[in-house]
């Protein structure tokens, strides 16, 4: 899942100097805020931990639905050791990515102060985190939910380190695969409540992946110089004019609002439910239509207003979305 909230890139895009240093070396000898400091901001950046929030919130979502769907509507046993166990497995594979695409994250501004990508942390430090991690999650996943879970979770993991993280150098479609490790959140969480693959999970499968596509067309074309540079085949970067990027989060965009409804059609919410998520919908598909402005932006900086509008529109889409969701939810009885 990309998340999420990414920080602007500096308007001082220049590319790197072909006889340079990789870009943060630069800086590796600069003064530190204290090293305590440093090492807890290296350890957030190297287990990437607003995109372990993002999949706990979903993980959340999914839990409590799938609870609600076994008749349990007040404290539901298991929450926080499932959220925990989720969250190491999540953090484990950001980590092993992050050891993967270091030399890559070293040639992108927005990621060359990665504790990999500038060596604050070596190779082997990394790799060795994030085996902990994923080790120590899926072991205690095990012992706290079901061996179902613990299968989906690995899969993820593997997915999104093992496929979609080497792919992104060499196809666009790695966007579209990595959307499926994207979306395990609220299903993780859900057969951690019910160790059984059900519709109202693939439900909620389908609303993280569709919605990722939009929020990921804004981040690839808003970062799309970064990735150029990095070599990342990002569909900005092999199809520049922006009309592939405007279509695919304009398609997405409008089946969002079907797919949003899902969880309705099959019973699991009240009618409120239905109407606040097209509502949620149509301002999502409205930023998603003033993004595809890009197409005729008279300079960089009013292009990347637009994207920029249209990220921070779909970080609070998705919270609002399985907010409205668990607020409405109906009971099984």
């Amino acid at each position: 899942m990309t998340p999420a909230s990414q920080a602007a890139v500096p308007s001082e895009l220049a590319a790197q100097p072909a006889d340079g240093p990789p870009l943060g070396h630069a800086h590796l000898h600069a003064p530190s805020p204290g090293a305590t400091a440093t090492l807890i901001h290296d350890l957030r950046e190297l287990f990437k931990v607003k995109v372990v929030g993002m999949v706990l919130v979903t993980g959340w979502g999914g839990f409590y639905l799938g609870s609600m769907q076994s008749g349990i509507s007040s404290v539901q046993p298991g929450l926080l050791d499932a959220l925990f166990g989720i969250g190491l497995v999540s953090a484990g594979a950001g980590a092993l990515n992050e050891a993967l695409e270091r030399k890559t994250d070293a040639r992108m501004i927005r990621t060359a102060q990665r504790p990999l990508a500038c060596g604050r942390f070596s190779l082997a430090e990394g790799i060795l985190a994030g085996l902990s991690a994923l080790t120590l999650g899926a072991v205690w996943l095990l012992m706290r939910t079901n061996l179902l879970t613990v299968a989906l979770a690995l899969l993820t993991a593997f997915c999104y380190v093992a496929i979609y993280t080497p792919l992104k150098r060499f196809t666009t479609l790695a966007t579209f695969i990595g959307a499926f490790p994207g979306a395990m959140g609220p299903l993780l969480g859900w057969t951690a409540a019910r160790p059984h693959i059900e519709w109202p999970a693939v439900a909620l499968f389908a609303i993280l992946f569709v919605w990722q596509f939009p929020h990921f067309m804004a981040i690839s074309w808003l970062y799309r110089d970064d990735y150029a540079r990095a070599g990342i085949r990002m569909l900005p970067v092999v199809q520049p004019d922006g009309w592939s990027t405007v279509a695919e989060a304009l398609f997405f965009a409008v089946a969002m609002i079907p797919v949003s409804l899902a969880p309705w059609f099959l019973g699991m919410t009240i009618t409120v439910y239905a109407v606040l998520a097209v509502l949620l919908g149509l301002v999502y598909l409205a930023y998603t239509i003033r993004f595809a402005g890009i197409l005729r932006a008279k300079d960089e900086t009013e292009s990347r207003m637009l994207a920029r509008d249209l990220l921070k529109v779909s970080v609070l889409y998705l919270p609002l979305l399985f907010t409205t969701l668990m607020l409405c939810a109906t009971q099984k009885h």
